[in-house]
């Protein structure tokens, strides 16, 4: 099935999300790029989860703003 912009959609799959979720487990921790890549592949595993209603466009803003903070080095917002 192809979503909005022809992106391809996810089918449910439990299996898929808990194994997305236990690499983001494995890595977590080592380094600061490794919480980053944890938390992206976390939001990733979202998209199978059949209990989350999240789609492509969600996880890539999240991913958008994961590597917007890691550049900034900060969670704090810009002033303008």
């Amino acid at each position: 099935m192809t979503g909005e912009g022809g992106v391809p959609e996810s089918a449910p799959d439990p299996e898929r999300a808990s194994v997305l979720r236990e690499v983001a487990e494995e890595i977590r921790g080592e380094s600061s790029e490794s919480e980053h890549v944890a938390a992206i592949l976390y939001r990733v595993s979202d998209l199978y989860d059949p209990e989350e209603e999240t789609t492509v466009e969600d996880v890539y803003v999240s991913v958008r703003n994961v590597l917007r903070i890691k550049e900034r080095g900060t969670l704090e917002r810009d002033g303008g």
